[in-house]
This record gives C-alpha cells, structure tokens and sequence, in this order.
C-alpha cells in the first residue's frame, strides 16, 4: 500500500502521543461496556474515568487529521471540527450520566430530560453521528488508511448516538467495536509516525508498515 504524505513540519512527538491517547480512550471504551453489563460494578473511579474517553479520542481525531491533512481537503477538515466539537459535547454528556444522574431520583431524571438538557443531550450525539460520518469519509478517501477499521468504527458509533434507540447489549457492542476501531486506527497512526533525520526534517512513516484497507 502507498503510505501517507506526512507533512515535513509534523512533530513525531506529537502523533506518537495522541496515538497513546487513542489506546487509552479505547480502553475506559472497553471498561464502560464492562461496567454497563455488570462484569465490574460500578465505582467513582469508573464514573470519573468515563469521560476520559471522549477527552482521549479527541486527542486521536486530531493525530489522524495532522497525518492525512494534506489529501484530506475541505471534508477532512470538516469532519475533524465537527468530531472533535462533538467529542467534547460528550464529555459533558458523560459527567453528567455518570457523576448526577445516578444520585438523582428517577422522576427528576424524567423532568431533566424532558426539557432543555435533553434537547441538549440529544444535538451532541446528533452531531456525534455526523461528524463522525463525515471524518470517517474522509479517511475512507485517503489510501493507506484501514477501511475496515473505519467501516467498525462508523458501524459502532450509531448504537451509541442512538443509544435511546437501541437495546442495551447492542449499545455494549457497540462500544467494544469502537474500542477495537479505534485500537485499529492508533496502531495505523503510530505506523505512520514522521522519522526525524540527523539533520532534523521529517520523513514519512515506514510505508510497509501501514495497515492494508
């Protein structure tokens, strides 16, 4: 496969650690769907941990869109915005599942929801869905980038978009598949990490090492 025109300026630094931030969004990914079926009870330090993973995935969206900013072009760039805005929009949607919600009663839960926090509630997943559609076609535009991993991580982001929608198991698998996308996508990012001369100027990724689509 041709490897990814990394820009010259890209810090390797960088990219190496946003694609850290990508394992460990995917790994509280995995600890909330065990949380969620009752493999691991819940505790404050999963409840806090919870919003890391939107906190870390953004860090990823920003490492790919560096790397594949060059092809990407106008969609790329869109569908970076919109993702990173959404992932921070969650951020506030996982405080408040799991730092309020489970100390309030249910009938005021009720009310909340049925007002503006969960028109609220609502717009960020929306806009989850979307921007996550339109990154991830972007990606799918750019060779060298794993199709099947943006494939599960588009497929996986529905259920929990429309987490209302769908049962409960299918928001559980839903997550693991997200988790193992994005597992996918750091491993891709780190494989097209920028090398730094003796003189200083970066080179391009080992391109026998990108992940065939």
């Amino acid at each position: 496969m041709r490897s990814i025109g990394t820009p010259k300026f890209l810090p390797a630094v960088l990219v190496r650690i946003f694609a850290i931030a990508g394992f460990l969004s995917a790994a509280i990914l995995v600890v909330n769907a065990a949380k969620r079926a009752g493999i691991i009870p819940t505790s404050p330090l999963t409840q806090l941990a919870a919003p890391v993973a939107q906190l870390a995935a953004i860090g990823l969206v920003i490492g790919i869109y560096m790397v594949i900013s060059r092809k990407a072009g106008v969609l790329g760039a869109s569908g970076a915005v919109l993702s990173v805005t959404s992932l921070a929009g969650l951020v506030g949607v996982e405080f408040v599942l799991n730092l309020v919600f489970p100390y309030v009663d249910p009938a005021v839960i009720t009310a909340l929801r049925g007002g503006p926090l969960g028109i609220a509630l609502t717009a960020v997943s929306m806009l989850f869905l979307i921007g996550t559609v339109v990154f991830m076609s972007a990606l799918w535009r750019t060779s060298g980038v794993p199709k099947a991993a943006v494939v599960l991580y588009t497929a996986s982001t529905i259920p929990i978009a429309l987490r209302a929608v769908f049962p409960e198991t299918v928001l559980q698998l839903g997550l693991i598949g997200l988790a193992v996308a994005i597992i996918w996508l750091a491993t891709w990012l780190l494989q097209n990490v920028p090398r730094e001369t003796a003189h200083g100027s970066s080179l391009q990724g080992v391109a026998a090492g990108t992940i065939a689509g």
